[in-house]
């Protein structure tokens, strides 16, 4: 689980630690796999359908803390449909990948995010649309605004990326660290709140009994 303390809470020049795991999902051959090594090698690789599930860790050192993702790439062949929901329990973030050149591909992340919405609450992961392979721009087959809207209408995250010419690639993960991070600054306040309540409460029962 990721950390509760958050920004602000600790003395100056200490930087909070939080560990997310991140899941990707979608058809095969969209580029689950590329993205991930993408991000995490730098490099761009041509690699084989994942079977079953691969693993990779990243650490991002931003000013206010420390992120290190756990990344899950799940398999996209339909066999495996049934046992991915056993790699993405307990996620904090998921990355719906899509091809932009068959359509076909984004009904199948329109179906793992109806999957999402049954196992997890909205405050409870983060969840980006993304569309690969920007440098096929020529066979499009899905339109920007099309990737857009649905996200909108969603309330998720949106970006289109290219895993083999590393277009956007940092910025999609980059842009789930902030929501994150945006999400424990919101609990760390309201358990602040919280606590602030409970104390002025306490308080206010011992004058009453003193009195």
């Amino acid at each position: 689980m990721a950390q509760k303390a958050m920004p602000g809470t600790f003395p100056e020049g200490v930087r909070p630690t939080y560990t997310y795991k991140v899941v990707l999902l979608g058809r095969t051959s969209v580029g689950k796999s590329s993205l991930a090594y993408q991000y995490v090698k730098n490099d761009f690789k041509e690699v084989l359908p994942t079977v079953g599930c691969s693993f990779f860790t990243q650490t991002l050192n931003l000013e206010v803390a420390t992120i290190k993702f756990e990344i899950w790439d799940t398999a996209g062949q339909e066999k495996y449909h049934s046992v991915c929901h056993l790699y993405y329990r307990g996620a904090h973030a998921a990355l719906l990948v899509y091809d932009i050149t068959n359509k076909e591909t984004l009904n199948g992340a329109k179906l793992w995010l109806r999957d999402l919405e049954k196992e997890f609450l909205p405050d409870e992961i983060v969840i980006a649309l993304v569309g690969n392979k920007t440098d096929l721009e020529a066979e499009r087959e899905v339109a920007t605004e099309e990737g857009e809207e649905f996200a909108r209408t969603k309330g998720i995250l949106f970006m289109e990326t290219s895993a083999k010419s590393n277009y956007q690639v940092n910025d999609i993960f980059m842009a789930i660290a902030q929501e994150l991070l945006q999400r424990e600054q919101k609990k760390a306040s309201a358990l602040s709140r919280h606590e602030m309540s409970t104390v002025d409460l306490e308080e206010r029962g011992v004058r009453t009994r003193c009195c």
